[in-house]
């Protein structure tokens, strides 16, 4: 089948135009994605800070997992619950209260002096990062389905790349190093807020938003086996972008001996860095050959990432980073892409949920492990070698994986792609 018609259009025959000053489509495109890069680099600001709340508060390296992985779990629930509801009450009314939650945030993470100030911060925000990625996820495909599906594609990544550099950046080399980053993050929100405020709307309101609200888990027969068969390849590669979040700062300060905010943050943009570029690169290339680059990727980066770690090597680190992060990329596309194509139209949200609950659970619980195991199983570079081992397992099964499966669809790339984001 041919690709769909990529020309964008807002406004369908069933759906009136806005009255008043409405933003054009291309605006509100850029809108939307502009959300989410910025959602998501505010959700990795806080890595190269860490360092900073634990010698002003003196917690240990389990805390700081348990903050980076309620996170996760915020996410995940606000997700599972509402990730439907723009469907019922339209983008702009989710997106509104969405950044305006996130500026609101931005503000308590100003004034967070303890443990119980930054959980209260990071739930919050993992809540509102939930509600605006679905619906924005949504919206941009309203306007135009070919530049919806990259822009979600590589829009979290970017927006993950981008905050864990530019907070080390601001912490290095600017003054207030625990509220500037977020004070500039709340004014993004607010005018973000206010841009939302003039987009039209692209969906029409319509009953039943309170019963979406209900958590559906849904693996249909025929989805079952690649599910499973995909599963090593997405946990693989979620757990090791959660490590770099948690626990990729203190690693590079305990293989190098120096304190560094931008040396920590530019760990977790190498690795989402590698995932933006590849997901550019290989995203018309069949889903089957992305997942097998990706699961191969990931073996080799971490292993040469692990060979590094041995050496002290800051070059070999970030050049296995650099790979693994390609491997990132390809291996969670290529698992969404082999599996939503197998799925009906009328269960492509209960699929893609479950991919969801597997790739946040894998960005928050082994991170959260990884925290015990700095401080009970022998410091963070033994912490690291174990995982990275681990890592490179599962990587294994999910190569194993791909040579199992035999995709039974006939689908051309670009229209799996496209169904499924």
């Amino acid at each position: 089948m041919a690709p769909m018609n990529s020309s964008p259009v807002l406004f369908t025959p069933s759906i009136p135009a806005a009255r008043g000053l409405r933003l054009s489509a291309r605006t509100s495109f850029y809108l939307q994605a502009s959300i989410i890069l910025f959602f998501l680099a505010g959700s990795s600001a806080p890595t190269p800070l860490y360092a900073l709340y634990q010698a002003r508060w003196g917690f240990s390296p389990i805390a700081i997992t348990v903050i980076f992985g309620v996170y996760a779990i915020a996410v995940l629930s606000a997700l599972l619950t509402a990730g439907s509801l723009s469907d019922y009450v339209g983008r702009r009314p989710v997106l509104l209260v969405a950044t305006l939650a996130q500026a609101g945030t931005m503000l308590l993470f100003t004034r967070a002096n303890g443990l119980e100030s930054l959980f209260v911060a990071r739930i919050i925000q993992g809540v509102a990062t939930g509600f605006a990625a679905s619906a924005v996820g949504a919206g941009m495909l309203d306007i135009d389905r070919d530049k919806g599906t990259i822009a979600n594609a590589v829009g979290p990544m970017l927006g993950t790349a981008v905050g864990a550099l530019g907070s080390g950046l601001f912490v290095q080399y600017l003054p207030a190093p625990t509220e500037l980053v977020y004070l500039v993050l709340f004014g993004v929100f607010v005018l973000q807020a206010l841009g939302v405020v003039f987009m039209p709307e692209s969906v029409t309101p319509r009953a039943g938003a309170l019963a979406s609200l209900k958590p559906r888990f849904r693996a249909p027969l025929a989805v079952r086996k690649p599910l499973l068969l995909v599963v090593p390849a997405a946990v693989a590669a979620w757990a090791l972008a959660g490590f770099y979040g948690a626990l990729g700062p203190m690693l590079l300060r305990q293989m190098v001996g120096f304190r560094s905010p931008v040396l920590g943050g530019l760990a977790l943009f190498t690795l989402a860095a590698g995932g933006v570029v590849t997901v550019l690169i290989l995203h018309r290339r069949p889903a089957r050959s992305m997942l097998g680059f990706g699961a191969a990727a990931l073996f080799a980066g971490v292993g040469v990432t692990l060979v590094a770690i041995a050496h002290a090597s800051l070059t070999g680190f970030f050049i296995g980073t650099t790979i693994a992060g390609m491997g990132f990329g390809a291996s969670f596309q290529g698992a969404i892409r082999t599996v939503m194509p197998l799925a009906a139209a009328h269960e492509r949200a209960g699929v893609l949920s479950v991919m969801y609950v597997v790739a946040y659970v894998a960005f928050g619980l082994p991170a959260v492990i990884a925290g015990f195991g700095v401080v009970y199983g022998g410091g963070v570079l033994a912490t690291a070698r174990v995982y990275g081992v681990a890592v490179m397992a599962l990587s294994v099964l999910a190569l194993v994986g791909v040579a199992i499966h035999r995709p039974k669809t006939g689908l051309p790339p670009s229209r799996s792609n496209q169904e499924a984001t």
